[in-house]
């Protein structure tokens, strides 16, 4: 393709807007444009990139014997409320009536709709194991769309979904779904793990997310380095403390704090560790307002605390509701003495602590010397803090490492819970009815390549892998001459029967412009053509990656590049 023929407005400078590496790159090479808040029309190079993607994600999963289908956009309300999801989903949910006021939406994910078409359409045990999917636009009302393609309102996902007459089947269905994964993310030149995660919104008991590690992602990724564990930071499990705190008890005692409410203001104060600071949190959760204790060292993981109470979510409470349960202002609650009989959970590591510092449920006021037990009871122990660097494995395997991670994939085994709310039965070898167990399997592919520039870029632009990079060779003539061209043309000739893609500047710019456009679009080579070398015989083949320069006749260039392509590219079967 020439570049004289292709829609590449490429941008100088950062985009004000862009806030993330791919954001501002995609931006500034002309990939994507911005139609709305987290809406994009994805431009010619963009497109050829998410076709990529696109192309190894479904070699893939009809390898894994998944046979690919396509469900509607918008689906009806009747669907979503048999599985509570209507309400559920809350404001991200895209809702639109129809001519005649009847209730649809905008499908974020598919599960209602594939479970009805399942439950009409298969009957017997005989027609199970399958696996259906497709690659379709989803919608999701992001509160915050931000990051370009990372947190869209509109984006290109893969979402898949098994069935199975039992759970073992499930099991293996899910397997395949992980293995899978596993070959999509390396064909696509991506380092990556795949981690447990919460199954959230979806629903179901396992779940594992596939993480692009960059310094530039949302989540965080949490793993043993010599192990075999790895969890994303909601997930991640702490086990409690294997030894408590020797120090004899002291006696408690009350201490002034004038306007000393953080912990950091409170332990400077009092020449203290944070890790001898208590914090007395208030969660509400629709039912209840409870008490959570955690050291000053630690934060909360309200996923685990959400899941332990078995509420879809939980809150911080007010400030007034602090006042009226515990009669004392933010920052000086305390478990000793409540006003209010309240429910006090606490993570383990409280359980192993002695003389700690608490709130006094007085303005301006700490306890020092508090003890579990003695001072203060604790309804119920659980591990209730995100993980921390340096925390033990929970798999005994070491200790635990943190990193940043995109999320571009999640595998979830589901169960029941959806065939059984809309009562998707098939008959066994005895012709009795049984639900079928179901799992469901999504790709982000446009997060995918997004997080593909996270973690492939430099300070001139992207660095495609080649499985997924728009063209091979970028190809620079740095003049007009006859020679130059024709050499070109020949080139691009030669390269294009050699299977190669290559995009051509045939543009009559200078030859910094075309340099700094190729740096920035990223093809994985250039091949630069200029009067000085073909006068010598050799024009130069440059590694995007390296910036390795290598000098070569024109004729040896088609298996020159062959060669190194081959090099870069994961296998299909890899």
């Amino acid at each position: 393709m020439r570049t004289s023929q292709m829609l590449i407005p490429t941008l100088r400078d950062d985009p004000g807007e862009a806030e993330t590496v791919s954001h501002r790159l995609m931006l500034r090479a002309g990939m994507i444009r911005k139609v709305a808040a987290g809406v994009y029309t994805y431009l010619p190079l963009g497109l050829r990139v998410l076709r990529k993607v696109e192309a190894i994600v479904r070699e893939e999963m009809n390898r894994a014997g998944a046979q690919e289908l396509l469900m509607p956009i918008a689906s009806p309300a009747e669907l979503w409320r048999e599985t509570g999801r209507w309400d559920f989903y809350g404001k991200e949910l895209f809702r639109f009536k129809d001519r005649h006021e009847r209730d649809f939406c905008l499908g974020p994910t598919h599960e209602e709709v594939i479970t009805d078409l399942i439950r009409r359409e298969v009957r017997s045990y005989r027609q199970l194991p399958l696996n259906c999917y497709q690659i379709q636009t989803k919608f999701r009302d992001e509160i915050r769309p931000r990051f370009g393609l990372m947190r869209g309102r509109e984006f290109i996902m893969k979402d898949a979904y098994s069935f199975d007459k039992d759970e073992e089947g499930a099991k293996l269905s899910y397997q395949k779904m992980y293995d899978a994964y596993q070959r999509i993310f390396t064909r696509c030149g991506l380092t990556f793990r795949a981690v447990e995660a919460d199954t959230g919104l979806i629903g179901g008991d396992v779940s594992h997310e596939f993480m692009v590690l960059a310094e530039t992602g949302e989540a965080t990724v949490v793993y043993t380095d010599q192990g075999t564990y790895a969890a994303n930071l909601e997930r991640a499990e702490v086990p409690p403390p294997t030894e408590s705190d020797p120090a004899p008890l002291q006696p408690i005692k009350a201490v002034s704090t004038p306007n000393k409410r953080t912990v950091e203001e409170v332990t400077s104060f009092l020449n203290i560790s944070p890790r001898q600071l208590v914090k007395t949190l208030l969660y509400k959760t629709g039912q209840e307002i409870l008490i959570v204790l955690i050291r000053g060292d630690h934060e909360v993981n309200e996923v685990k605390l959400a899941r332990l109470l078995g509420v879809n979510e939980v809150t911080l409470a007010s400030s007034l509701d602090v006042q009226a349960t515990t009669n004392a202002p933010v920052g000086f609650v305390g478990p000793v003495d409540l006003k209010t009989k309240v429910r006090i959970l606490a993570d383990h590591a409280i359980k192993a602590a002695r003389n700690m510092v608490v709130g006094a449920n007085q303005p301006d006021a700490h306890l020092v010397n508090a003890n579990l037990d003695r001072d203060f009871k604790v309804d119920q122990f659980a591990d209730l803090r995100n993980a921390q660097a340096g925390d033990p494995s929970p798999r005994g395997d070491g200790k635990l490492t943190l990193a940043k991670g995109i999320e571009v994939g999640q595998v979830f085994l589901l169960g029941t819970k959806y065939s059984k709310k809309m009562n998707a039965m098939i008959l066994d070898a005895q012709g009795q009815e049984r639900l079928a167990v179901m799992g469901c399997y999504g790709i982000g592919v446009s997060r995918t390549a997004a997080a593909a520039i996270e973690q492939n870029h430099d300070a001139k632009g992207i660095i495609w892998p080649v499985p997924i990079a728009p063209f091979h060779v970028h190809l620079l003539p740095l003049s007009q001459s006859a020679a130059v061209q024709e050499q070109a043309r020949a080139l691009y000739d030669q390269l294009g029967q050699a299977g190669i893609e290559v995009l051509w500047d045939d543009r009559d710019e200078r030859a910094g412009v075309k340099f700094n456009d190729a740096d920035l679009i990223g093809a994985p080579f250039h091949l630069v053509i200029g009067e000085k070398g073909l006068a010598q015989g050799q024009v130069e083949l440059k590694t995007r990656r390296t910036g390795a320069v290598t000098k070569l006749p024109p004729a040896e260039v088609p298996l020159k590049v062959k060669a190194l392509l081959g090099d870069e590219q994961p296998a299909a079967g890899a």
